[in-house]
């Protein structure tokens, strides 16, 4: 009887860590949407309570962290549990993180609203912020039913996401060098959509974390980027100029 209770006890401690999981996922989430909505909008009382959301995550951050601490200290699991876990550990950092970047976007949304702004570089973000909130779904419902197969597939599309965030690097480039006057809104704008590209990079390193969990292998091989803003920044740079233009 006290062997069936300590299992039933420690079959609770980790269903809470995995539900406290699934709710720092839909708390990311909602704060990504709200902080792109609020830079569309330029909706500053939105991108406030964003900011104010970020401590809850991090609260949350924790808790998980110290739970599964001392559950590994209590239970000292093996196999697939110690990797559940691990796992749960390294997932909660990825959306602590994904949460500071949003709060990241919301603190820009007054920079940018008093600035004019190239409306269809906004959509351009707004359309990155959407490929990145569907990996970011897909990859928490991968982890809700622990299939690694559709956690691969999250990985494998983050270089769309590359993709489009180095088409609208460029174009914010375009403009800052067609105007000085663009500059402090692009420059904005451009901080803005590396955020969401960065949100793309911790759905994939939570996609690498259920591959883990559930086959005990660490993915071996290079993960697809498509970010060429280095090089496109130093090309873009030493363009010549257009005819009667001054010269780079």
């Amino acid at each position: 009887m006290a062997t069936e209770h300590i299992v039933t006890s420690y079959e609770d401690e980790l269903k809470y860590i995995v539900r406290r999981i699934s709710e720092m996922g839909g708390q990311a989430e909602r704060m990504v949407e709200q902080a792109v909505a609020a830079l569309m909008r330029s909706d500053w009382a939105m991108a406030q309570s964003v900011v104010a959301d970020d401590l809850l995550l991090d609260a949350a951050q924790r808790e998980i962290d110290e739970r599964a601490i001392k559950t590994i200290a209590r239970r000292q699991p093996m196999a697939i549990d110690l990797r559940e876990i691990v796992g749960a550990i390294r997932i909660s950092n990825d959306l602590e993180r994904i949460g500071d970047l949003a709060k990241n976007i919301a603190k820009r949304v007054i920079a940018v609203h008093e600035h004019s702004q190239p409306m269809q570089l906004v959509r351009g973000i707004e359309h990155l912020s959407d490929l990145a909130l569907e990996q970011l779904k897909e990859v928490l419902d991968a982890y809700a039913t622990r299939d690694h197969r559709r956690a691969l597939a999250v990985r494998e599309g983050d270089d769309g996401i590359d993709a489009m965030y180095t088409s609208i690097f460029r174009e914010l480039l375009t403009y800052m060098m067609e105007d000085p006057r663009n500059i402090t809104a692009c420059t904005h704008l451009l901080f803005s959509a590396k955020n969401i590209e960065r949100i793309g990079d911790h759905a994939t390193n939570i996609a690498e974390t259920i591959y883990y969990i559930k086959t005990g292998q660490q993915m071996e091989s290079e993960r697809p980027k498509d970010d060429r803003t280095s090089s496109l920044a130093q090309t873009d740079m030493t363009m010549p100029s257009a005819p009667g233009g001054t010269g780079a």
